[in-house]
């Protein structure tokens, strides 16, 4: 992820993935990230159903790995 004031980009093996452009309202509707915040990295299931359709158990067990992540600030 690259955050600067002006833009959050998200990266995943070098390719970006997506942008937010910060308009500079002041807006919190429109660039909330002016607050800490913290990673979370996990596996979620289920698609944007919850489950209500079912779960395809055929492809459990399910592997989740993470090999690093860097982070990196400016001075």
């Amino acid at each position: 992820m690259e955050w600067t004031d002006g833009y959050i980009r998200g990266f995943v093996d070098g390719n970006m993935h997506f942008e937010f452009q910060n308009d500079r309202k002041g807006n919190k509707n429109t660039w909330p990230f002016d607050v800490p915040f913290y990673l979370k990295l996990n596996l979620a299931w289920g698609g944007n159903w919850g489950g209500y359709e079912g779960v395809d158990e055929s492809k459990l067990p399910a592997v989740y790995e993470i090999d690093y992540v860097r982070v990196y600030q400016h001075k």
